[in-house]
């Protein structure tokens, strides 16, 4: 089994900056991906980024050069930098673990853009 757990979220103006973390505890060894989606109220939840454990990224275009994903494997951590956040970017965000057969969600996090 696989913990995840986010942190990080808050309200911030639009413009402004987030930096999401989610840290991961149990059998670790068996995640191959991680990443972090969002779901805004009414709306299905979507993919913001990925990150492999080679290091290879790969980000929705709606956040393309405004977020930056990585990890700290030294730390079980991934992290989202978010920059030049907008109030469309106003979402629970919530960190996933891809292993073989399972995949893995933390509990959520908001984030709340005003503008």
């Amino acid at each position: 089994q696989v913990q995840l757990v986010e942190s990080g979220g808050g309200a911030v103006q639009a413009g402004g900056s987030l930096r999401l973390s989610c840290t991961a505890s149990g059998t670790i060894f068996s995640i191959h991906t991680m990443g972090w989606y969002r779901q805004a109220p009414g709306k299905q939840r979507e993919l913001v980024a990925t990150i492999t454990s080679g290091g290879s990224a790969n980000y929705a275009d709606s956040v393309k050069g405004r977020f930056t994903i990585f990890r700290d494997n030294g730390k079980n951590t991934v992290n989202l930098q978010m920059n030049s956040l907008k109030p469309e970017d106003t979402a629970v965000y919530y960190c996933r673990g891809s292993s073989p057969a399972v995949l893995y969600w933390g509990q959520g996090t908001q984030v709340t853009v005003s503008s």
